[in-house]
């Protein structure tokens, strides 16, 4: 008789938003994950302003987690600037963070991009107009793009792999409903979500919507989770992380 496959428990979160003064705060935190799951992913704005002394602390206090970590830069740590030294403190913490790559962990294929806005199903933006406006959707085509490539490299490694995307921003309506309608555009892109349906991701996981909604799904039934950290405390969860068996 055949064993049963061995299933990876993931434990995901987004918006941790590191601060300076937050040294020694996360130490328990990351040993319940190291206990509870086999994968950490963090899905962006993993400091508060984008400093790099912000991620130092975040480098120092993963020391304490003791499975692997995929991670994706979200908005707050493009803020001044120096997204690259803060991907280099964290990649020297050997954190996996992902922007258009993929990496398969534990027989689990993720593939990760920052993502980016434009607006949802019939309310998309279009290449049309100015020039910044042009640019501003070529911006979430670029990341559609890369998420794309990503997930195919995965499939030319192995067709039966598992596949999980992790974003920042959105690839769902769904899972920023909570946000003023007005600002949906600037929350993800459905664009995003084309990759997901085509590849036949297991799961995606976002953030970036603080106040949007935990789970959705794709036109084609993929589902997505929004680990915003902000949302996960709402939902009532003691130590927030979701966490997904694949």
């Amino acid at each position: 008789m055949e064993d049963a496959p061995t299933k990876t428990r993931i434990a995901a979160v987004a918006d941790v938003h590191f601060k300076e003064g937050d040294k020694g705060k996360w130490t328990d935190y990351f040993k319940e994950v190291s206990v509870k799951a086999d994968m950490l992913i963090i899905a962006g704005d993993l400091t508060d302003t984008g400093d790099e002394t912000e991620a130092q602390v975040l480098a120092d206090e993963l020391k304490s987690c003791t499975v692997p970590i995929v991670a994706v830069l979200g908005n707050h740590d493009y803020e001044k600037g120096r997204h690259k030294l803060i991907r280099q403190i964290l990649l020297k913490q050997g954190v996996h963070v992902l922007d258009g790559e993929s990496i398969v962990i534990n027989d689990v294929g993720f593939a990760g991009v920052k993502g980016f806005g434009g607006g949802f199903d019939r309310h998309m933006l279009s290449f049309f107009g100015e020039g910044a406006m042009k640019a501003f959707v070529q911006e979430a085509v670029d990341e559609a793009l890369h998420l794309d490539r990503a997930l195919s490299r995965l499939d030319q490694e192995n067709r039966d792999i598992k596949k999980i995307a992790v974003l920042h921003y959105s690839p769902i309506k769904e899972t920023v409903v909570g946000e003023p309608e007005a600002i949906y555009p600037f929350l993800g892109c459905s664009r995003l979500a084309e990759p997901l349906n085509r590849h036949k991701v297991v799961a995606a996981f976002h953030g970036h919507a603080h106040i949007g909604s935990l789970e959705g799904q794709t036109t084609d039934g993929i589902k997505v989770y929004n680990v915003a950290k902000p949302i996960l405390v709402k939902e009532g969860y003691k130590c927030p992380y979701y966490l997904l068996e694949v």
